[in-house]
């Protein structure tokens, strides 16, 4: 599939997903949105893609925000279209993704930049990333799911103090803050967190795949993350990966995980 604003290439069993509008520092608009959503699920239904790596273009953004022109002039309901739009096409498709998704913040990742980088499963960043959600300067409140996500990775005081002086913090910080997994120099980046996806796609996606479910349930105000624990383990003892992973253990060799 050909795409304008984003690129998709492979490698080994790993999608690289590229926002890819340097000019704009890779600011979200409403035709990114909807790229991104269509190589999400041309991703998941390849069979050869085991995790996706979310990334910028350029070394001076992952997304600096959403593209303010776009919106600027929005009434009440046509900002709450947006929100809702977005969370429903990319954010959410993105935190319960099937399979594993990885955010390397290269650079600037501010308001729906550090908010798409939320819904990742996890972060990786660029010692010289700049994290932050400066949407209260411009009027407005984070939209995207980002007062939710940020108070759940960094805690609600700090979330809050972020959000109330739309302040950045750099990578170091967000590392400390539990926001971010790893920090890289700019130029591993990439091959580091290229390592981490090779260490996940050798485990079971099928698994993987229940684990983020039983995980995100725990996170949600409509879901009990140890019922959905419970009925998630009991479901894997009927898949194959489980067959091979358990035979592999009691033979003492490596498991070759089918996928099943």
């Amino acid at each position: 599939m050909s795409y304008q604003n984003i690129t998709l290439n492979y490698e080994d069993l790993t999608a690289i997903l590229r926002i890819n509008r340097p000019k704009k520092l890779n600011a979200l608009n409403r035709d990114t949105i909807q790229e991104l959503h269509k190589a999400l699920l041309e991703i998941q239904d390849d069979d050869q893609v085991a995790v996706t790596i979310l990334t910028g273009a350029g070394e001076k953004a992952f997304v600096a925000g959403a593209d303010i022109a776009e919106f600027a002039d929005y009434s009440v309901e046509e900002g709450e279209a947006l929100a809702a739009n977005g969370q429903k096409k990319l954010f959410n498709i993105v935190e319960n993704f099937p399979k594993p998704v990885i955010a390397a913040i290269n650079g600037f990742a501010l308001g729906g930049g550090l908010e798409l980088a939320m819904a990742a499963h996890f972060r990786t960043a660029s010692t010289n990333a700049k994290m932050g959600l400066p949407e209260t300067s411009l009027g407005v409140i984070p939209g995207y799911g980002g007062t939710q996500r940020l108070a759940q990775l960094v805690g609600k005081g700090k979330a809050m103090e972020m959000i109330m002086t739309a302040g950045m913090i750099n990578a170091d910080e967000a590392h400390r803050l539990g926001l971010v997994n790893h920090v890289f120099a700019p130029e591993d980046l990439l091959d580091q967190t290229q390592r981490i996806a090779n260490k996940i796609s050798k485990n079971s996606i099928v698994a993987i795949t229940s684990a983020v479910e039983a995980v995100n349930a725990g996170f949600s105000y409509n879901k009990d993350g140890y019922a959905t624990e419970i009925k998630a383990f009991g479901k894997a003892f009927g898949t194959e990966d489980f067959k091979e992973g358990t035979q592999a253990f009691l033979k003492k060799r490596k498991p070759d995980f089918p996928g099943k």
